[in-house]
């Protein structure tokens, strides 16, 4: 199985060891990401974006997200995120999880991490 691995150049990649995302036997695998921005709306669809160009890379897009995880120190900030989320899934909405939790660094507000299946 060939196995490719997806560098977003992002500074933690390096620090802590891992890539953006995993190509291998037919899945893309995309670490959890966390975007820029002063509230948790602006970070969502940063993290959004750093997502999509690693699908991209993969040959892959939303639409063939079908599993994403939300982690979020404070619950109460995900509901802003939700109309960006709908927009972004469209008709292809995935299974979801969100999670309350730390987060590497307190001035994160959302990390974002998806599992897709690559097209045929």
């Amino acid at each position: 199985m060939v196995v490719k691995r997806i560098s977003s150049g992002g500074a933690f990649e390096e620090k802590v060891g891992y890539c953006r995302a995993v190509v291998a036997g037919g899945w893309v695998h995309v670490a959890g990401t966390v975007g820029e921005g002063d509230d948790v709306v602006a970070q969502c669809r940063s993290s959004l974006s750093i997502i999509e160009k690693a699908l991209a890379e993969a040959g892959a897009s939303f639409a063939d997200v079908v599993r994403v995880t939300y982690m979020l120190p404070d619950r109460t900030e995900f509901e802003p995120c939700w109309p960006i989320l709908a927009e972004t899934f469209g008709n292809n909405p995935p299974v979801a999880t969100m999670i309350e939790c730390g987060l590497v660094d307190p001035k994160y507000r959302i990390e974002i991490e998806v599992t897709a299946f690559l097209p045929e």
